[in-house]
């Protein structure tokens, strides 16, 4: 589990000549911290800010689920690689291709689900922005350009494991999601 070692470690992990863990897990990572500074931002405005506490537990929660697909990606990403490494070339090609369609479109739903997460911490950074202490607005702008970051990164990872389904309404919401979190950023 990648979420149970010390940052130095995640580190070495990501940078391991191996694909795995790769991008989304090292995005996942991102967005966990942007929203962290998020919850702290919010913790410091309960003086000005009536609803510092509720944006608090909103980045929280947030925060905690990019935590889980830090192990998300990489495992979705893995089982991937392992499943095109085994794909019998023996099987008849439309069930080889319908098995590996598969398990590449599930490699795409944490980098989807990140992209989700993305938009909705940009979203909160702009409600927040404005709110929280002058102290820490800049944290929060921060935390909006790391979110719109993650984003957009993100939509590339499930652009490049959906290529094989013409307009898949994924990759269309992961393109809509990650222009709202960019615009979102871009407001504060």
């Amino acid at each position: 589990m990648l979420t149970g070692l010390p940052l130095p470690a995640l580190l070495e992990e990501l940078a391991a000549p191996r694909e795995v863990p790769g991008a989304g897990s090292a995005l996942a990572a991102a967005l966990a911290a942007a929203a962290a500074v998020v919850q702290m931002a919010a913790r410091l405005s309960p003086d000005s800010w009536a609803d510092a506490a509720g944006i608090a537990a909103q980045a929280e929660a947030l925060r905690d689920r990019a935590v889980h697909l830090v192990d998300e990606d990489a495992e979705a990403y893995r089982l991937a690689l392992e499943a095109r490494a085994a794909a019998d070339e023996a099987a008849r090609p439309e069930q080889r291709d319908w098995a590996l369609g598969q398990v590449t479109a599930a490699a795409a739903e944490p980098p989807l689900a990140l992209v989700r997460l993305a938009a909705d911490l940009a979203e909160l950074c702009a409600a927040a922005a404005g709110r929280v202490e002058p102290r820490v607005h800049a944290d929060v702008t921060a935390a909006a350009a790391l979110a719109a970051a993650v984003a957009r990164g993100a939509r590339a990872l499930v652009a490049t494991n959906l290529t094989a389904l013409e307009g898949d309404p994924r990759v269309e919401e992961a393109d809509r999601l990650a222009g709202a979190a960019e615009a979102a950023a871009r407001s504060l």
